[in-house]
């Protein structure tokens, strides 16, 4: 794979579950920057959320996010993070990257209302060195300059209301999933019974 020259880009996260405002900005992002792939990757040990909940086991968040990109050309799961272990940083992955394909140009998406707290980042002053900086706005939310020292591009989204602790909550609650998650997700936690589903 070194030395293709190939467009990546990383959209890190719990995704616990992954929904569809996650496969909107996969998508979206893709296609506005020409990306060849654009991988979806799953934090093994999310140091940020570390003490707020316990967090579903990784294999079982791997495998919903394969559940959700199966039919969507370019949008590939990426299990890098669990391959490593240990805490998950951003940090280590892009170097990952860039080491197996140092041709290549990386892509790290955030949320344009996120961007703020990346200076908190384990080494957040190697980041910008690693990979373009792409902000993914929404439209009506005011999104913040980017932070200094980044190359970044922005790429708007449709707005959607949508969050994993409502979708958690919407199966223990017996609400529907459908239309929030793709079909693929719905029928893995309702297969490793997560998020404290039941069958009655």
């Amino acid at each position: 794979m070194q030395g293709t020259g190939r467009r990546l880009g990383v959209l890190g996260g719990t995704f616990d579950p992954p929904h569809i405002g996650h496969l909107l900005a996969a998508v979206n992002v893709r296609h506005a920057l020409a990306l060849d792939e654009l991988l979806m990757v799953v934090a093994h040990d999310p140091w940020q959320k570390s003490g707020e909940r316990s967090v579903t086991p990784a294999e079982d968040r791997l495998a919903m996010v394969e559940a959700a990109v199966e039919d969507l050309e370019g949008i590939v799961a990426s299990d890098i993070e669990l391959r490593r272990g240990g805490p998950s940083y951003t940090v280590d992955t892009l170097r990952e990257l860039g080491e197996r394909e140092p041709e290549g140009e990386r892509f790290l998406v955030l949320g344009a209302d996120a961007a703020g707290g990346l200076a908190s980042w384990e080494r957040a002053d190697e980041l910008p060195s690693l990979a373009t900086l792409v902000l993914v706005d929404r439209p009506g939310i005011e999104c913040p300059p980017p932070p200094a020292g980044w190359s970044f591009a922005r790429v708007e989204i449709p707005r959607v209301e949508v969050s994993s602790t409502d979708l958690r909550a919407r199966v223990v609650d017996g609400r529907p999933l459908e239309v929030l998650l793709a079909p693929g997700v719905v029928t893995c936690i309702r297969e490793r019974r997560l998020y404290g589903f039941t069958s009655s």
